[in-house]
């Protein structure tokens, strides 16, 4: 797997403080999910939330993102890029464009 400048630099972080003993991947599943749910709170009473807090939320949810792909020594783009393209044939331009509505009811 390449690295890149968030995994090498996500890497080096854990590596210096010698954390990656806990990174188990049910523990990185756990953090991913409890991140969302603070990510979540900077919207609970409204739509609109204060900037800074947003991203301080989001960068701990994709933080614990990069580390479970790491652990599980996937390339984290490679595996969007596969995702995207299976909803792409699930989700066809014609019948989906404008729609919420789920793929098996299109």
């Amino acid at each position: 797997m390449q690295g890149s400048r968030i995994s090498d630099a996500l890497a080096e972080f854990v590596d210096e403080r010698e954390w990656a003993q806990f990174h188990t991947p049910g523990n990185l599943a756990k953090s991913i999910v409890i991140e969302a749910g603070e990510l979540l709170e900077c919207f609970q009473w409204s739509d609109s939330a204060e900037e800074s807090a947003v991203r301080d939320e989001l960068a701990d949810v994709l933080t614990y993102c990069h580390l479970l792909a790491a652990r599980l020594d996937l390339d984290a783009d490679q595996i969007v890029l596969d995702k995207l393209e299976k909803t792409r044939e699930k989700y066809p331009v014609d019948r989906a464009r404008g729609r919420s509505t789920k793929y098996d009811q299109l």
